[in-house]
């Protein structure tokens, strides 16, 4: 008996259109699907984190940072003039405050320009030369748009990035031997 070359057609089924949902069955569909979805994960993170202890962290046996500033002159003075004016301004910033606005404000803390200003004990070409390579650095990572020390100074919300600069700039003027 030969083989068919081809099978027989299959009949179609009389099938109604489907139902058109509503948007609150819809939506009470999807909700039970998360509700499921939600009850898998849940059970799979109790398996995965069965074997995890669970006994408390004593943050005091790992963190041993100073809660306060201390008042000790930088540990490595620069020898050059320049990047030891700047270090010192850095240090005075650290450990007397940062303040934008003002060169000092209301309870001592300092600007950029207040710190090195007070740093140089009236040594003008000093204080200068310190504002230079301050703005060089500056200069370097945020490119010729910045004016000044100050409007530098008074762009930012807390004092890290200065302080940060101000560092910088130390190292600097030190690889320079200013």
């Amino acid at each position: 008996m030969p083989h068919p070359t081809h099978a027989p057609p299959i009949p179609a089924r009389a099938s109604a259109p489907p139902a058109e949902l509503s948007l609150e069955a819809r939506m009470a569909a999807t909700d039970a699907a998360m509700t499921v979805r939600l009850d898998e994960a849940a059970v799979a993170y109790e398996v995965n984190t069965a074997r995890i202890p669970t006994e408390p962290l004593d943050l005091g046996d790992t963190v041993t940072l100073p809660l306060t500033p201390t008042l000790q002159p930088p540990p490595h003075p620069y020898p050059t003039p320049v990047a030891a004016l700047l270090q010192r301004a850095h240090h005075r910033l650290f450990t007397g405050g940062w303040c934008a606005g003002a060169l000092i404000d209301a309870q001592g803390a300092r600007c950029l320009l207040g710190a090195i200003h007070a740093a140089a004990s009236g040594d003008q070409k000093l204080e200068s030369h310190g504002l230079q390579v301050l703005m060089d650095a500056i200069r370097r990572q945020f490119g010729d748009d910045v004016d000044s020390v100050p409007s530098f100074n008074d762009a930012w919300r807390s004092g890290h990035i200065p302080m940060r600069m101000l560092d910088q700039a130390a190292g600097l003027a030190d690889a320079r031997g200013l």
